[in-house]
Parts: C-alpha cells; sequence; structure tokens
C-alpha cells in the first residue's frame, strides 16, 4: 500500500480499480498527391471541420442541458480554435505548395502552433493550447477516418488515471462508469475541477506522478475532500474508507433536504443564499435547488461565438427575462467582463503579456463607452421588470467607479430623452476583487450600494498566483491569512458604511470555509446551483455566536494549512 498527494479539486470519497488513459497518438504517413487531387483534399479538410464543429455543438447542447451552461461555455474556446483562418488558410496554402496529403499537412500545422504557444512564457496560454490539442485531435480522427475512444464499454465503475483529461473525455464520463478520477496535472481552477464538481464525482488532479505509479487493476481509494489517492489498499485501510464513503453518501442527502428551506442560522440571523448563472436559461436550475436570488449573472455569453456585436434588444430580452422569472427575489448582472482569460477577437484586444493584469472587465469598458453604454441602457430598460441590480467588475479605486457611474448617468440621461422607463434608483455594486479595492473598501463604500467579493481573482492577486498553471498550483489557498484579512476588511467595511456584501468566487462554495465565512459576517453567498442546498443546510446547523467563533478563532492562526485543519475539524464537529 503507497500514497500519492495531489490537489483535491473535487470532494467526496470513491474505491475502484483504475483504468489507465494513455495519451491519444496519430500515426500519420507523409503521401504526396498529385496536382488534380488538391481540391479532394481541400473538400476532406472542409468535411471534417465541418464534423468537428457539428460534434462540438452537439457536445455542448448535451452538457448544457445536463451539467449546466457554466461546463458547457467551456467549448466555446474550442468554437474559436475551429474558426481561426490563419490556422485554416496555413493548411491550404502548405497542401497547395507542398502537394503532401491532409491529414499530414494538418498534422505538422498543429505542431507548429502548439510549439508557438510553448515558447511564450504565459502561463494563460495553456489553456489555449489544450483547446487546440482537443480540438486537433478531433479533427485529425475525422481525416483518418477514426473512431474516438469511447468510456461506454466500462463494465464496472472505475477510477480514470490520466496525464490530464481533456473537457471532451471529462464530458464523455457523464453517466458511464467513471466513479473518479486523478491526474497528473491541472489546478483547483483547471476545466478538469470544474467538470468533476459538475458530475459530482470525487477527483484528484496536479498529482505529477499518477501515471507512473499506477496501473490499470490497481485498487484505489481517492479522496477528493483531502487531495490524497492511496494504491492498493490494505483490507484494515479499506474498511475504513468504505465507512467515510457511506457517511459522504449520508451528508450529501442531508445537504439536499435543506434546499427548500430558509437559510437561517440557529439564533435567527438571515443570510441569503443566491446563484451564479451564465445564461438565462438556467434559471429554472435556480429555482429548483433552492436559490433566493441570482448574485451573480455573467453577461459575457452574448459575444461568444459571433463575428458581429450584440445588440441593445438582444441584451434587454435576456435581462427582461430573468428579472420577470426570477421576481421578486433579486438578479445582480455583472457588466461585461471580457480580456483575461476571456478573448474575443471582435473587439482586437491586442495580445498581452499579462492577460490578467491588462485591458479587460472595467478597464475595457471604460475604455470602448459606446459598448458599455448600449448594455447599461438595456440593463436599465429591464430593471422595470423586476428586482436588478448591477455591479462592475475589477474595480481597482474610486476613480474607476466614479467613472463608471458617470457613464451610467449618462445612459440613463438618453433614455429619458427617449421616454424610455427605468428603475432610477437602481442599486449599483462593486466587485472587490483587486487587492487596491479591498484596502481602500472603506472609500469604495461611499460610491457603491453594494459589494460583492470575487474571491478567484482575489486571491491570484493577492498571493501572486496565477491559478490556471498547475506548478504553482498547490500556492492558491483560499484559507491563507493574507486573504481572509482582506476579506474581513472588506466585510468591516461595507458594515461600517450601512451597505451589504456578498461572494460570489468559488470560495463562498467551500464547505469548510462557509462557516468562517458567516462568523466574519458575510450577508450573502453566491455559488452555482447545485451547491446552493450544502450552503443552506451549513447555515442552518449555526447559530451566528458559534460562527463568530470559529471565525474569531481561525484569524489567530498563522497558515492557510492550519486555517483549513481547524475548520474541516469544526465542520466534522457541528456535523456530527
Amino acid at each position: 500500500m503507497n500514497q500519492l498527494k495531489g490537489i483535491a479539486a473535487a470532494s467526496g470519497i470513491s474505491i475502484g480499480p483504475a483504468y489507465k488513459v494513455g495519451k491519444e497518438e496519430f500515426i500519420i504517413a507523409k503521401e504526396p498527391i498529385r496536382e488534380e487531387d488538391i481540391p479532394v483534399q481541400i473538400q476532406i479538410f472542409e468535411e471534417a471541420l465541418i464534423k468537428t464543429r457539428r460534434e462540438i455543438i452537439d457536445l455542448q447542447k448535451r452538457i448544457s442541458f445536463e451539467m449546466g451552461q457554466e461546463e458547457a461555455q467551456i467549448f466555446d474556446a474550442h468554437l474559436l480554435v475551429l474558426e481561426d483562418r490563419m490556422l485554416i488558410e496555413e493548411v491550404i496554402s502548405r497542401l497547395k505548395k507542398e502537394r503532401l496529403n491532409v491529414a499530414f499537412i494538418f498534422s505538422e500545422v498543429l505542431k507548429k502552433y502548439v510549439e508557438i504557444f510553448l515558447k511564450i512564457e504565459d502561463e494563460y496560454l495553456k489553456e489555449r493550447i489544450a483547446d487546440i490539442n482537443d480540438v486537433g485531435k478531433r479533427i485529425l480522427r475525422h481525416l483518418l477516418g477514426k473512431e474516438r475512444k469511447a468510456f461506454e464499454d466500462l463494465k464496472e465503475k472505475v477510477v480514470m488515471v490520466a496525464h490530464d483529461l481533456s473537457p471532451s473525455d471529462t464530458a464523455a464520463m457523464h453517466k458511464q462508469n467513471v466513479c473518479a478520477f486523478v491526474t497528473d496535472v491541472g489546478g483547483k481552477t483547471s476545466h478538469t475541477a470544474i467538470m468533476a464538481k459538475s458530475l459530482e464525482i470525487p477527483a484528484v488532479v496536479g498529482t505529477e506522478s499518477a501515471t507512473s505509479r499506477i496501473k490499470t487493476g490497481d485498487m484505489l481509494i481517492v479522496d477528493g475532500s483531502m487531495g490524497v489517492i492511496i494504491i492498493n489498499p490494505d483490507e484494515e485501510t479499506l474498511n475504513i474508507y468504505r465507512k467515510e464513503e457511506e457517511k459522504f453518501k449520508g451528508v450529501a442527502e442531508r445537504f439536499l433536504s435543506a434546499k427548500d428551506l430558509p437559510a437561517v442560522t440557529l439564533d435567527g440571523t438571515t443570510i441569503k443564499i443566491n446563484a451564479n448563472i451564465e445564461f438565462p436559461d438556467e434559471v429554472p436550475s435556480v429555482k429548483l435547488h433552492g436559490g433566493e436570488g441570482i448574485g451573480l449573472y455573467r453577461t459575457e455569453f452574448f459575444y461568444m461565438n459571433r463575428k458581429d456585436l450584440p445588440s441593445e434588444e438582444e441584451h434587454y430580452e435576456a435581462y427582461k427575462y430573468v428579472a420577470e422569472q426570477m421576481n421578486p427575489n433579486p438578479v445582480i448582472i455583472r457588466t461585461l467582463d471580457l480580456g483575461g482569460d476571456k478573448f474575443l477577437s471582435q473587439f482586437e484586444i491586442p495580445y498581452e503579456m499579462e492577460p490578467f493584469l491588462g485591458w479587460r472587465a472595467i478597464r475595457f469598458c471604460l475604455a470602448r463607452p459606446e459598448i458599455f453604454k448600449l448594455q447599461l441602457r438595456a440593463i436599465l430598460r429591464a430593471s422595470v421588470h423586476g428586482n436588478l441590480k448591477m455591479m462592475y467588475p475589477m474595480i481597482s479605486g474610486i476613480e474607476e467607479l466614479k467613472q463608471a457611474n458617470k457613464i451610467l448617468e449618462d445612459a440613463k440621461e438618453e433614455l429619458r430623452k427617449k421616454g424610455l422607463a427605468f428603475k432610477e434608483d437602481i442599486e449599483v455594486g462593486a466587485m472587490i476583487e483587486v487587492p487596491s479595492a479591498a484596502l481602500t473598501a472603506d472609500i469604495l463604500a461611499t460610491e457603491a450600494d453594494f459589494f460583492s467579493i470575487g474571491t478567484n481573482d482575489l486571491i491570484q492577486y493577492s498571493l501572486a498566483v496565477d491559478r490556471a498553471n498547475e506548478k504553482v498550483a498547490y500556492l492558491y489557498n483560499p484559507a491563507h491569512l493574507a486573504v481572509l484579512r482582506l476579506i474581513k476588511n472588506i466585510i468591516d467595511s461595507a458594515h461600517k458604511a450601512n451597505i451589504h456584501v456578498g461572494m460570489c468566487g468559488e470560495m463562498a462554495g467551500e464547505a469548510s470555509l462557509v462557516l468562517l465565512l458567516l462568523g466574519l459576517g458575510l450577508d450573502e453567498f453566491s455559488v452555482p446551483p447545485q451547491v446552493i442546498p450544502e450552503v443552506k443546510y451549513l447555515v442552518r446547523s449555526v447559530t451566528l455566536g458559534q460562527a463568530k467563533e470559529i471565525a474569531a478563532a481561525a484569524m489567530l492562526l498563522s497558515t492557510g494549512k492550519e486555517v483549513e485543519e481547524f475548520t474541516q475539524a469544526k465542520l466534522r464537529e457541528i456535523l456530527k
């Protein structure tokens, strides 16, 4: 029996035999072709692109229906690769010039693109490499007439072990005989981790050596809560973990029992539990899981997979629908957050060495007021149809907040002149996800109606950790004392100014930290719809006094590891 440590990506415990997936390799012969064969080869290439596009769109639809829009959106990047004119034109140009079979030409162009991206010292582009490889393999299968490896043939529950799993691979596991998975690479916020949580199966990523230390058939225990894999355990260890597995399932059922109950602490304090959504058609899932509102409505989907810009009417109709469906519950719309890991070619955003620190979110909107104002007018018009609020992403200081509000006032004046109705006193908040905003929260509170803490960015900016880089993923720690102190300052500043503060980052849904955040005074948790019952259950399990004691004790510790161990112990104690 030996043990392997990795990054806890999706909680839970599973026991089963290993099923090792090797890297998919293609042996492609280099074959000369005649000039008259070129049109046929071009047609074969175009048909492969069409088939691949249809395949990805079908997969997106299925994932959207079965797992949710956030998971389906992962495949937007794959569609963008398919539409890359430079790649397509280079394949056709080389085909005509070199007169070699299209499968060989395409594989060479693909290799060249991957090598170019690997040479650029920007970890953000690693996600792009994964997308290129994933789409490239799909196209090559069609060019070579190969069948895609499937998981449908699995006869028993297995633990998938791989160097890496593409979003396509992970999606294909849905409802198949996969009870957990383990990878060599990946981080807590990688595509693989996101998909694992949606599949509701345990996952440990970033182990570095799983594929070299595990062979198919090895019995594995995967503890996705602690990031531990035990290889070929003895009978005593197996029995211990079987009991833990049953306990975990029992706890999950208890969580679900709270979905339709109010989120009220044992001593009567009401907490808002809202949902994060990406698309309007996620509203039924919010209601199904007991969401009391929408704390984060991302709006980037309007700009995905299209060459033109969305109209004001498109924005308006979508916002109106969500406002009406959720009325009288609140819906907080986040204004356009492009840039960083969401790059769209129609805006001609230049390549940046550090895209997460560059021209993105509110910076982009303030520089392109005509695009920003169009969205603001649509939000304002939709505000009469329900309880709409709005917030600006990536605010770094009071100047940006005032400038954004000035553009909002201009948008209001334009609507007044047209005689169009809107809610004059619509609440406007600031997302606090930059350390400078967290440290000047008292100043920002004079201009904002509420705060929403975006922890995904706040953590990576505060700890100087690229959350997409598996080499430093172990440093990405929501429980780090620097992060907790920033959060405490944000909450205290908001309450001193009599404004409420929510959290819409992934940290809000981490069970071991929910009670700590509650004790720090967080007013609202906004999480993926499927996480709502768990957060509600935890809030209903303690008094506010108990939560404050947990938070106070945690803030006296020295390391994130100590905070995690302490809060996990308290969680086990409370949940018995």
